[in-house]
């Protein structure tokens, strides 16, 4: 008899949100975190009176999408979500709304009149081709984009691509930018995958397939409609009181039936004759029936004997290293008297949100705090990193180093596996019979905790399939 029916292996949200939703199916749980505490990415914490997030953070298809339908079906306690706000982009002239639509892009003078209506004829291409199946998946942004565009043009484009994929322009897809602004919606129908009569005796392959060549007829209509009313925030939210909360509520819904344990690094998958049988932290070992390993899937071969293809394919993961700045002002800037986020792209990119806005109780009364974020080369040396990034913040926000009272910097890893190209996502399925994965490496879909989200969804309906649920 064994220890658990399932051990999932890290803490982070995506192990967390994946023994949540397999606690409610009767199983026991472990989760076994390596750090001394849970949360990962997804947590806050203190600094001088200032409460930082681990990145800043929006959460994207919060209407209809994976993290929605993991609430409605399996959290007790719900987080308050605020409404995101607004994109925009910084220049020395102040802040532009970034366009979400054809109609938009007529007015978006930070770039050039010329440019603005040949990314307009590119993106209705792009739409088009993808809303008939015929975009190729491949293809970058920086071939398919019009030549002789300016460099400022270029620049912009170069900065908003890391942000939805994490690597450059010439690194990332077409299909990503759509996807990531929303003018194509990754969110499929919440009720594909339940398990419910099938009317009129047709098989279940059969039902599913009508269902899903119906919803991707009417994706395709509104991609199209989109190009005049897509709005790129859409159903995008911050939850009240910071990340904390979001994780708190995930942790305040777990079961009896989970047991969690911090400090405990696990060393070994155990198997048997091709299947998982446990695993071996430094000090214990337990038995379990299936093991969902949600920690980097780069670093599976180093806890369990893989076949050589599968080492190859997760050895083409690819991954980014961000920068976060966070600034604590000793007062309230009017350069940051919105919500939403900010993109600067001139001389260098950056991502900022001011998240005290959203809940002042996040900042000392009367003062704020902003984090700025940017995607740094992890072969050069980290403190002239630093050092590059500070300066891209003072050219953008003249007068802030006079507001000043806080400074803390943050290196992550913000997402398990990048959306690249040529780059791996490794799916749930590993090749040891009962050892499953979740994360950020094993589905492509949105980003951070959304991302994580679709990842679980995915691993339930796997596991389904083998009869373990």
């Amino acid at each position: 008899m064994t220890d658990y029916d399932v051990i999932v292996i890290g803490g982070g949200i995506s192990g967390l949100l994946s023994a949540l939703t397999l606690s409610k199916y009767g199983k026991n749980v472990l989760v076994l975190e390596k750090n001394s505490s849970v949360g990962g990415n997804c947590n806050s914490y203190t600094v001088d009176g200032f409460q930082v997030d681990t990145g800043p953070h929006a959460i994207t298809h919060l209407r209809e999408g994976p993290l929605r339908r993991l609430i409605d079906e399996y959290f007790t306690y719900v987080p308050v979500f605020l409404d995101y706000g607004t994109y925009y982009v910084r220049t020395e002239k102040g802040l532009t709304k970034i366009p979400s639509n054809i109609q938009d892009f007529v007015t978006f003078d930070v770039l050039p009149r010329k440019d603005r209506l040949l990314l307009s004829q590119a993106l209705t291409k792009a739409l088009t081709l993808n809303a008939f199946g015929m975009l190729d998946g491949s293809q970058s942004i920086y071939d398919f984009l019009p030549k002789g565009l300016s460099k400022d043009t270029l620049d912009f484009v170069d900065a908003i691509a890391p942000f939805l994929s994490g690597r450059s322009m010439k690194e990332t897809s077409v299909n990503r930018v759509l996807y990531g602004s929303s003018f194509v919606r990754d969110s499929v129908s919440e009720d594909i995958f339940k398990d419910e009569a099938v009317p009129n005796g047709n098989s279940y392959a059969s039902t599913l397939t009508g269902m899903l060549s119906k919803y991707q007829l009417t994706a395709r209509l509104s991609t199209l409609g989109r190009l005049a009313t897509n709005r790129v925030a859409y159903a995008q939210a911050y939850p009240r009181g910071g990340l904390k909360s979001l994780l708190n509520s995930v942790l305040y819904s777990m079961p009896s039936n989970v047991s969690i344990k911090t400090g405990a690094h696990v060393c070994e998958i155990l198997t048997l004759d091709g299947r998982t049988t446990g695993v071996a932290t430094d000090t214990d070992t337990y038995t379990a029936d299936a093991v969902v390993y949600s920690g980097f899937v780069k670093t599976l071969p180093s806890l369990v004997p893989l076949p050589s293809d599968f080492k190859e394919n997760i050895s083409r993961i690819e991954q980014t290293l961000s920068l976060t700045i966070w600034l604590g002002l000793s007062e309230k800037m009017k350069e940051f008297d919105y919500m939403g986020s900010e993109v600067w792209f001139k001389n260098g990119a950056y991502w900022a949100m001011p998240i005290s806005n959203y809940d002042p109780t996040i900042a000392p009364k009367g003062k704020q705090l902003v984090g700025f974020t940017f995607i740094i080369d992890d072969k050069k040396n980290i403190e002239s990193e630093k050092k590059r990034a500070l300066e891209i913040i003072m050219r953008a926000i003249p007068g802030i180093d006079k507001k000043i009272e806080m400074m803390h910097y943050q290196i992550i890893i913000p997402e398990k596996a990048a959306v690249t190209i040529n780059g791996f996502i490794a799916g749930q399925r590993s090749p040891i019979a009962n050892l499953y994965l979740a994360g950020t490496d094993t589905d492509n879909r949105s980003m951070g905790v959304t991302r994580a989200a679709y990842s679980v969804l995915e691993l339930l309906r796997v596991m389904k399939e083998d009869k373990k649920l």
